[in-house]
């Protein structure tokens, strides 16, 4: 097994059990960039960590999030997961998503998110 795919898989586990947050402390490089579709990336682990508080403190209810599928190469991961929650903005969401995933000195150092309306 690789070290990648050792990690995404510790990453993914972390997530399905609540600690989101704590993952991406663990796993996320100090320069992250973090991109949604085409929308203007976030740069920096600080940054992003903020993001990431705010998307979660704005989910009102969570039902699943399931990885689907989960593909390494060279510095390189994807994983396809189903989410299925309601936010409080955007309302109840359930849909598809593919993570892009770069990994650098054993961390991610970008992460992008492709995803339908």
């Amino acid at each position: 097994m690789s070290v990648i795919l050792e990690k995404i898989q510790h990453l993914n586990e972390l997530v399905l059990n609540g600690k989101a947050l704590e993952a991406f402390d663990h796993y996320y490089h100090d320069d992250v960039v973090m991109q949604e579709n085409e929308t203007t990336p976030t740069t920096g682990k600080e940054a992003n960590r903020l993001r990431e508080e705010a998307f979660f403190a704005a989910i009102t209810e969570f039902r699943s999030a399931t990885p689907l599928k989960i593909i390494t190469g060279d510095n390189t991961s994807m994983v396809q997961w189903h989410y299925d929650y309601t936010h409080k903005d955007w309302g109840v969401r359930n849909y598809t998503q593919v993570s892009v995933q770069e990994w650098k000195d054993g961390k991610i150092i970008k992460e992008q998110f492709f995803y339908g309306n």
